[in-house]
């Protein structure tokens, strides 16, 4: 079944593509949801608008995650914990305590876009990339400090 996708479905394709998925899929997933439209000759017709109201609306998130990420790249962030012998930390570092971190400064990001593969054990400097958008990642600097 042919269908237009309103925004990006992984595995399946991005927005304002037409792409050949199954009845099932389309009746049970993507049209309740409002992801796709059936792409029949009307639809059609109107593709090229909303492929040019979906890519407006990529470059303003585009643009708005820029933004955040020269914030970002422009701070650099202090977490005092308690440490013991070799610099261990008592507990870690994680990324809910980044972003609480990075909200005290003034910047708002979801704490799922924080890279941190595992949490931050030890006292030291350490750069956390923090993907605001699927173009655009920031670093932060993060120094964990005795305390």
């Amino acid at each position: 079944m042919r269908v237009i996708l309103k925004q990006d479905v992984q595995g399946v394709g991005s927005a304002g593509d037409v792409v050949n998925v199954s009845a099932g899929y389309v009746r049970n997933f993507l049209l309740p949801r409002g992801m796709a439209i059936l792409a029949s000759a009307g639809s059609m017709a109107s593709l090229e608008h909303q492929k040019r109201i979906i890519a407006a609306g990529r470059a303003k998130e585009v643009a708005a995650a820029q933004r955040v990420a020269t914030q970002i790249a422009n701070l650099a962030i202090s977490i005092r914990r308690e440490a013991g012998e070799n610099d261990r930390l008592f507990g870690s570092v994680t990324n809910r305590d980044l972003v609480e971190a990075l909200a005290a400064e003034g910047v708002t990001v979801d704490r799922r876009t924080v890279q941190l593969s595992e949490p931050i054990r030890s006292i030291g400097l350490f750069n956390v990339g923090i993907r605001l958008h699927k173009e655009v990642e920031a670093t932060l600097k993060v120094f964990v400090i005795a305390g």
